[in-house]
């Protein structure tokens, strides 16, 4: 059974910084690309940031790029997304997200293309 489990979201004000970590198990982690996502109320779910199986690659979406930074630790089973700079549009609940393995290793931003999703954890920007 695969489960994403994520953690560390929170309120923070205008500026600030938050961490978040998603913890993987049921799936062969280091096999699988793995992606951030995000959705505020009334909006439909939005790409955040991805990496590769390997890590050497990852994508942020405009919005956030400069600001978040996606990694992830294939010993850990982990994939964290730093988020610097926070701003009141930043808030949403955002979501761990699992692809199964293929034969390319790239990011992807569909998020019907990912099998796996987390519960997801509430980040909240006061002004």
């Amino acid at each position: 059974q695969v489960q994403l489990v994520e953690s560390g979201g929170g309120l923070v004000q205008t500026g600030g910084s938050l961490g978040l970590s998603c913890a993987a198990s049921g799936l062969t982690f280091s096999q699988n690309p793995m992606g951030w996502f995000r959705q505020a109320p009334g909006k439909e779910r939005e790409f955040v940031a991805g990496v590769s199986v390997s890590g050497l690659s990852t994508i942020v979406a405009a919005s956030v790029k400069g600001r978040f930074i996606i990694s992830r630790d294939n010993t850990k089973n982990t994939v964290a997304l730093v988020m610097n700079s926070l701003k009141p549009e930043d808030t949403a609940v955002y979501y761990c997200a699992a692809r199964h393995p293929g034969t390319l290793d790239y990011v992807e931003d569909r998020p019907e293309k990912y099998d796996y999703w987390g519960q997801g954890t509430q980040v909240t920007v006061s002004p």
